[in-house]
């Protein structure tokens, strides 16, 4: 994986460069310049664009409307310390591939990352109820999703409550005693029954449905 990277933070462009590196991840380039970042994003042509929210010059939002408007097609990521609901949104509908946070454990932002590069678009989980509230009321109904939530086991709906509490799979197995593992397989169930990509669909949904209202939990 090749990796460009947009922030004004030279200490915080060092740590993570060497972070990346460590995990055979290439940083191409690692630039606090705005505009110079832009021109080396089209000249290095990385597999991924890591951008920060807050930047003196243009802000991250404007960076990714600028290079979409040159019709750059690498996933672009928002890494940043923003968890106002509205950076998210707005990061999103611009056409960005992922919003994460700066605070992320190493291993969780490098599974991003790859799952990034793979095509999904991802949430940092801590984020996920953020989204879910600005999205809903804003979406068309989901009935082909009301009725899948039925096929949902008691188990698997507990574990969707969770998610939608932007639980990381490390959290939920440990509050439900359970392993990674079985976590993970649950995980797999939910997307494929409720016909989606990523846990933050399945979240959305589930505070749509307001079905942790209704005594999902089980033993």
């Amino acid at each position: 994986m090749r990796v460009l990277m947009i922030d004004d933070h030279a200490l915080f462009r060092m740590g993570l460069s060497e972070l990346l590196e460590r995990r055979g991840i290439e940083v191409v380039a690692a630039v606090g310049d705005c505009h110079q970042g832009i021109q080396w994003v089209e000249e290095k042509s990385p597999d991924v664009v890591l951008l920060d929210m807050r930047m003196p010059a243009m802000n991250g939002l404007e960076v990714l409307q600028e290079l979409r408007r040159r019709e750059v097609r690498m996933p672009i990521v928002m890494l940043t310390t923003s968890r106002e609901e509205g950076d998210v949104v707005n990061a999103l509908q611009g056409g960005a591939s992922g919003y994460l946070l700066k605070d992320m454990e190493p291993d969780d932002l490098i599974k991003a990352l790859n799952d990034i590069v793979a095509g999904q678009t991802i949430v940092a989980p801590e984020l996920t109820v953020v989204l879910a509230k600005a999205v809903q009321g804003e979406v068309a109904p989901r009935s082909p999703s009301h009725r899948a939530l039925a096929e949902l086991t008691p188990r698997e709906l507990q574990i969707l409550c969770h998610l939608a509490e932007g639980q990381s799979n490390k959290v939920i197995a440990r509050n439900l005693g359970i392993s990674d593992g079985t976590v993970k397989l649950h995980v797999k169930a939910i997307l494929r029954k409720l016909d989606v990509h990523s846990r933050v669909e399945a979240a959305v949904i589930a505070v749509e449905e307001n079905i942790c209202g209704r005594g999902a939990d089980v033993d």
